[in-house]
């Protein structure tokens, strides 16, 4: 079957088109050429006719099947002469007289007039027949053009075809891809193209290796000071001597040092390559908003804001919930900052997730950048990353999602996990 973007469709569609091409440029030089030669061996024949009859003492109009021949002097005009050809300048010219097409030669000689006229109907069917063959061997060209040019494509695309496969088809931890049947038989450029990817992912191989001793050593060396933490806090939260407001404040300390051990966890996830869902349990959307809701309620703090959690649908999604609790957490974090009073409302729908805010909005500027990363809006105090991981992280699951956003209305996030 015929791929349109494939180089060996290209490459024969291009020899099609260099075949007709070349096809149309021989069949207008014979056109032209036949055409001219034609003319030129009516005009002797009219020319010969004419002098044969012009050089007897008294002329005789010639009256074949294909001349005619007409006198126009002071002492004899020829019977019957047609009114288009009367008139005519000495000179050649090709005219219909009657239904019939001529080629007329007029030429002053001897103190006369003569008319020659000779018949191209004749002429014309065979240049018709000549033509019809000149049509037959285009379109010959241009078919075997095409197929010539799909072989030839196709002979020498083989190895790149079948480089390709087995590049597409190899996994980040394979260690030979089994190219040296390219790279000790090939001295061309496939050769070398199997050559560049074998060093390439050779310096792959080493970077994923360095990346696995790096994520494992951040693992190990985050988790152990945050338990640390953690257990230190877990302590002082069953302090009794504490007062309210100090027991507020641990209970923070608590919640983010669990934070921080949850994103530890989930960015190690993220760094891990997915693979799909086996190793990942389903998740209650409705549940995780709802915590994340009240684990970020604490950031209204005086504000007359109304945090909710409206759920239309139940939806149940295969993921890790540190990663849907980042995702949650990030977009109402958002939201809480822009805005000073209003809502921030969380809607669950069996095929989306809607956060929506009556905050400051932005302008068509920023909300065409915000999930690049490391972008900040003018009025943004974080680093810039929040929204880009969330995007990360709907990409890795096929979700998607949109802002919608108006300067001074508020601003709406979408996340479709329908296709999911």
């Amino acid at each position: 079957m015929f791929q349109t973007n494939s180089l060996r469709f290209r490459v024969a569609f291009f020899y099609a088109i260099f075949g007709a091409g070349l096809s149309i440029l021989l069949a207008a030089g014979a056109y032209l050429t036949v055409e001219h030669i034609g003319h030129q061996l009516m005009d002797e024949a009219l020319l010969e006719e004419l002098n044969k009859h012009a050089s007897e003492s008294i002329f005789i109009e010639p009256n074949t099947v294909s001349i005619k021949g007409y006198v126009i002097s002071d002492t004899k005009r020829s019977p019957n002469i047609p009114y288009e050809v009367e008139a005519l300048t000495p000179g050649k010219y090709n005219m219909t007289v009657g239904n019939i097409d001529y080629r007329v030669l007029v030429v002053d000689k001897y103190g006369a007039r003569y008319i020659m006229m000779f018949d191209t109907q004749l002429q014309h069917f065979h240049e018709a027949v000549y033509f019809r063959y000149v049509e037959t061997f285009a379109l010959f060209m241009i078919f075997s053009s095409a197929a010539g040019g799909y072989w030839l494509a196709s002979r020498v695309t083989s190895s790149v075809t079948r480089l390709a496969r087995q590049v597409g088809q190899a996994e980040p931890g394979d260690t030979d891809l089994s190219l040296s049947w390219i790279k000790e038989t090939s001295n061309d450029e496939v050769g070398e193209l199997a050559r560049a990817f074998d060093r390439y992912l050779r310096r792959l191989r080493e970077f994923i290796e360095r990346e696995n001793f790096f994520t494992a050593d951040v693992s190990h060396e985050l988790r152990t000071p945050l338990a640390i933490m953690l257990g230190a806090v877990e302590v002082l939260e069953q302090d009794a001597s504490l007062s309210p407001k100090q027991k507020e404040r641990i209970t923070r300390i608590h919640r983010a040092t669990q934070d921080m051990i949850d994103l530890t966890s989930a960015l190690l996830l993220m760094a891990r390559e997915h693979l799909g869902a086996a190793d990942e349990q389903p998740c209650d959307v409705s549940d995780v908003a709802l915590a994340c809701v009240e684990k970020h309620r604490h950031l209204v703090g005086e504000r007359p804001i109304r945090l909710d959690v409206e759920t239309i649908a139940k939806a149940t999604l295969i993921v890790e919930r540190p990663l849907l609790e980042i995702v949650i957490g990030n977009l109402i974090r958002n939201a809480l900052f822009h805005t000073k009073s209003g809502s921030v409302l969380l809607k669950v729908e069996a095929e989306k997730l809607t956060v929506t805010d009556t905050g400051v909005g932005m302008r068509p500027e920023e909300l065409e950048r915000a999930m690049e990363r490391y972008y900040k809006g003018a009025s943004s105090a974080g680093a810039g990353v929040g929204l880009s991981l969330v995007k990360r992280i709907c990409d890795r699951y096929g979700w998607r999602i949109t802002l919608d956003s108006k300067e001074g209305v508020g601003t709406s996030a979408v996340i479709d996990y329908s296709a999911s």
